[in-house]
């Protein structure tokens, strides 16, 4: 995949390609980027913004520069690579999002500051808008960097095992499930019995026993409506392995739907 994003701080974005994983796959030509700077577009004395019609806090990034920096990325991809613009106003990110961008084989990024972008620009030339999360922070190369990072870790050969892909969390609607190492005992406590047991059925129950209650308990907003009989049977143990009551548990799950 080749990614180009325009920015004012390049930096950020080739030191991020520079370690881990990342850089490991671009010396490999798995990944590809560039990196545009709109300022380069600016005529003498141009401002890259200026104040918001209508007043308000802040400044806002003039459409004309960006529209040049698209102008030229396009010419280093192809008319229809897809462009994405950072902002809080986006749809939120999320795995099924991130692996569908996956197949794309170049995308654009635009990393705005500031207090924005001129919407004309984002109405004519930005494909898709992504948010992060409900929070602001100074400009779009991190919440780009974190785009593209959960995109590219679904390409092949991006990360070293492919099973590291298929069991993170998200991946199967899930919160991940406690992951544990050596030693066996540590003055923190024990690693679960079950996991040393080398019984690979009952340790596969565990873990989506350990997925479903935690994503309940953390993340009820992502917890499906229905569940399998299984399911629900393993969401129980779950709570009741917390020392719930069983009229507690039941009072608890009660708006779930059973299949």
């Amino acid at each position: 995949m080749k990614a180009i994003f325009v920015t004012i701080f390049p930096e950020l974005i080739e030191t991020f390609f520079s370690v881990g994983v990342i850089n490991k796959a671009y010396k490999e030509s798995i990944l590809e980027f560039e990196t545009i700077n709109p300022i380069k577009f600016l005529e003498k004395n141009e401002r890259l913004d200026d104040s918001p019609f209508g007043g308000g806090p802040g400044m806002l990034i003039r459409s004309e520069p960006i529209e040049k920096a698209i102008e030229e990325s396009k010419k280093l991809t192809s008319k229809n690579t897809k462009v994405i613009n950072l902002s809080p106003q986006g749809k939120k990110l999320t795995q099924k999002r991130a692996q569908e961008l996956s197949l794309e084989k170049e995308l654009i990024f635009i990393c705005g500051r500031y207090e924005g972008i001129d919407q004309r620009l984002i109405d004519s030339l930005v494909d898709e808008e992504i948010s992060i999360g409900d929070y602001v922070v100074t400009g779009g190369e991190l919440p780009a960097l974190v785009v593209f990072e959960t995109i590219v870790r679904n390409i092949k050969n991006v990360l070293g095992d492919i099973n590291s892909i298929k069991e993170e969390s998200f991946s199967e609607e899930y919160i991940e499930y406690p992951q544990y190492t050596r030693p066996e005992k540590n003055n923190l406590g024990r690693v679960p019995e079950v996991l040393l047991s080398g019984d690979h059925e009952k340790i596969k129950s565990w873990r989506k026993k350990q997925s479903l209650g935690k994503t309940f308990l953390n993340r009820r907003d992502i917890f499906p409506e229905e569940l399998d009989l299984k399911d629900f049977v393993l969401l129980e143990e779950f709570f009741s392995d917390l020392g719930y009551e069983s009229d507690r548990i039941a009072n608890l799950l009660k708006g779930i739907k059973r299949k």
